[in-house]
Parts: C-alpha cells; sequence; structure tokens
C-alpha cells in the first residue's frame, strides 16, 4: 500500500529553485525563530478564556440582555487581540532593518541605524516579570548611542530552557545585521 503522505517531502525538496514562494519574499518582514512553548501556551490559554466569553456572549444574548452581551463580546475581542499581540511580539528582521515588536510599542530601525548587534552576559528579567537572573542577552547599539531595549534574552517566553534555540536566534539576527549593515 502506498504512503502518499512520506512522499510529500520528496516533492518539496523537487521544487525548481526559480520559483518563488510567498515565505521566499525578500522584502518581506520576518521572525528568524519560531515562538517559544512558553508564549504559544499562554497565548493558548487566553484564546481558551476568549472562547469561553464568546460562550458567555451568546447565553447572555438569548437571555435577552444586548448590553450584556455587547459586553462580554468586547471583552473577548480584547482578549483575542491581545493573545494575537502576544503571538507577534519578538524581533522581526528584513533587508531594510530590525525591528522590536513589544506587547505596547514598536521599534523600527533601518539598518544605517545599526552600529552593533552582540550577545552580552548581564542581568535579565524572567519571563519578562520583574525578577532578574544572570542570562544571555541579545542588544541592538544605535549609531546615535541611545539605548535599544533588549531585542532577546535567554529567559524570555520564547527561550527559557531552550538554550540552543536562543543561540540559533541570536547568530541569525547578528548575521542579518553584518550583511544588511553595509
Amino acid at each position: 500500500m502506498p504512503l502518499t503522505f512520506l512522499t510529500a517531502d520528496r516533492a518539496l525538496d523537487e521544487v525548481d529553485d526559480e520559483v518563488m514562494l510567498p515565505y521566499g519574499d525578500p522584502d518581506r518582514w520576518r521572525r528568524p525563530y519560531r515562538p517559544g512553548p512558553w508564549r504559544v501556551g499562554a497565548a493558548a490559554l487566553a484564546l481558551l478564556l476568549a472562547s469561553y466569553l464568546l460562550l458567555a456572549t451568546m447565553i447572555v444574548a438569548f437571555a435577552g440582555a444586548p448590553a450584556g452581551a455587547a459586553a462580554c463580546a468586547s471583552g473577548a475581542a480584547a482578549v483575542i487581540a491581545a493573545a494575537l499581540r502576544l503571538l507577534r511580539t519578538g524581533v522581526w528582521v528584513s533587508p531594510q532593518g530590525l525591528r522590536r515588536v513589544g506587547f505596547w510599542t514598536t521599534t523600527t530601525l533601518r539598518w544605517a541605524e545599526v552600529s552593533a548587534v552582540r550577545t552580552v552576559q548581564q542581568p535579565v528579567n524572567w519571563l519578562g516579570l520583574p525578577r532578574t537572573v544572570q542570562g544571555q542577552a541579545l542588544l541592538a547599539v544605535r549609531t546615535a548611542g541611545e539605548p535599544l531595549p533588549v531585542l532577546l534574552t535567554d529567559h524570555s517566553a520564547d527561550f527559557l530552557g531552550r538554550t540552543d534555540a536562543f543561540d540559533t536566534a541570536a547568530e541569525a539576527v547578528e548575521s542579518w545585521a553584518t550583511d544588511h549593515r553595509q
């Protein structure tokens, strides 16, 4: 019996190099690493809460209280937006520059504005909480000398307990900086 799902990988290996895949767009902003399990788990729990809020919206709407249903629906929309923003946070790179997406703010720098990207040992926040521990941080130094918040840490929601993934992501961001900074 042929197992067709096993041949799908071979079909991808035989794709012509001239074919432009959607993720191969060179001008597109991309995150050079995958979101970590802590970040994905927190977003999944938030979406679970949003599903309960949407169920409550339906129950309240059928009970005949449109104001309560609107409040539950807006709460669910806020939780969904927060979960999506949580998944989007991190460092994004493109040939145009470096983008640090936080939960509340986004900072974008052109590569000409970045003088160096390096990994340093320093106290870092544990899972973004006020508690600090000794760890590694990826820093970007602006040419104007203004401080930029820490890009990545090995104790963040993406890399806690995954030091190899942090090293790979830091090297990827550093290589983007060296390749495009000229």
